[in-house]
């Protein structure tokens, strides 16, 4: 099956192509998709994938992803692009000088279309702590964030495609893949 991963980060593509080995054929899209406001990642990922199918007609995947932090009250959530962005991770690290509690997960919503344009939206969480930078594979906030002794950057992409929030998405998505659901392309 091909399918197209929509995403202007070739890193998040070449995860994805990475987790789904042969079983899935992935061309990675580059398109520019209009940034929508909502709490809800799953929201988001939706309407991205509505966008992205009336453009291409075949079957697609989008996601969106949340990076959310206890001590903040959920900042940045779905607007974790954004504040990368413009703060980086220094900025994180700033922002929590002097606060004691680190807690903080991602949550990412994979939508996928079908051919004929049916969207359905995989969940995936992981839960870790805020930390010094630490590593060097990985992107965007892989290096502040630890998960059992060791932030998502000191893991190769392998280990990574194992337990990160994107890789527990896209196993629901796997799964339902193989399901041999009669609503899949």
């Amino acid at each position: 099956m091909k399918v197209a991963v929509v995403t202007s980060n070739r890193h998040k593509a070449a995860e994805i192509a990475d987790y789904f080995g042969t079983l899935v054929e992935v061309m990675h899209v580059t398109m520019e998709i209009p940034e929508y406001r909502h709490n809800d990642v799953g929201e988001i990922a939706y309407k991205k994938a509505e966008y992205a199918y009336q453009a291409l007609r075949c079957p697609l995947l989008v996601d969106d992803t949340a990076f959310s932090i206890e001590a903040l009250k959920g900042f940045p959530g779905p607007y974790a692009a954004y504040v990368l962005s413009t703060l980086g991770n220094h900025g994180i690290l700033k922002l929590l000088e002097g606060e004691s509690n680190r807690n903080a997960y991602f949550e990412t919503a994979i939508a996928f279309a079908t051919t004929q344009g049916t969207i359905h939206v995989f969940r995936g969480r992981i839960d870790g702590t805020i930390v010094s930078p630490r590593g060097d594979s990985g992107f965007g906030y892989d290096p502040i964030f630890e998960v059992e002794g060791q932030t998502l950057a000191e893991l190769d992409r392998s280990s990574k495609n194992q337990i990160s929030h994107r890789a527990r998405a896209l196993s629901l998505l796997k799964a339902w893949i193989l399901s041999g659901d009669p609503r899949m392309p």
